[in-house]
């Protein structure tokens, strides 16, 4: 559930590599946090290299105590070479890992295609974008963690 007129604030840190697809990402990221009110002062976007970089970025967000939570945006298109593995698999995996140890939802919107063609495709406008889709997972996990962590626990007992 998504929380209704609540505070949130959340980061985004977005690929400068193939920025130009990334830039659809962010815009459609923005246009799902203004539709559920999500103030564009509660919002903090920052660039970086490549999707390799998102992590140590995400990372470093997520320490700062700032973000509810943080909205990776990337776009990593394979190639001729494993390169492509190796990059979105680590994004993905560092992704993960800061989500986990921070315990702040860490919404995954890296697209991982197979051609230019399907990521301007999945970067497309409304529902067709992939970042408005993660934006959407990120406040959905808001509200969950918000919910879950309000409810009183049976009581443990040793």
């Amino acid at each position: 559930m998504i929380p209704p007129n609540e505070l949130m604030r959340i980061g985004l840190v977005a690929s400068r590599f193939n920025q130009f697809i990334v830039e659809q990402l962010v815009a459609g990221a923005c246009d799902a946090l203004a539709r559920h009110g999500v103030a564009e002062s509660d919002q903090t976007l920052v660039w970086v290299p490549g999707a390799f970089e998102l992590p140590l970025m995400a990372d470093a967000m997520a320490r700062s105590g700032r973000f509810d939570a943080i909205i990776a945006l990337g776009a990593v298109i394979r190639g001729g070479t494993p390169h492509f593995e190796y990059v979105a698999g680590e994004s993905a995996r560092g992704l993960s890992r800061v989500a986990l140890e921070h315990g702040i939802p860490v919404s995954f919107g890296v697209l991982t295609t197979d051609n230019i063609e399907q990521a301007l495709e999945r970067a497309g406008s409304g529902a067709g974008n992939k970042g408005f889709d993660a934006a959407m997972t990120a406040l959905e996990m808001i509200g969950a963690l918000r919910d879950f962590r309000a409810q009183p626990g049976p009581a443990v007992s040793t």
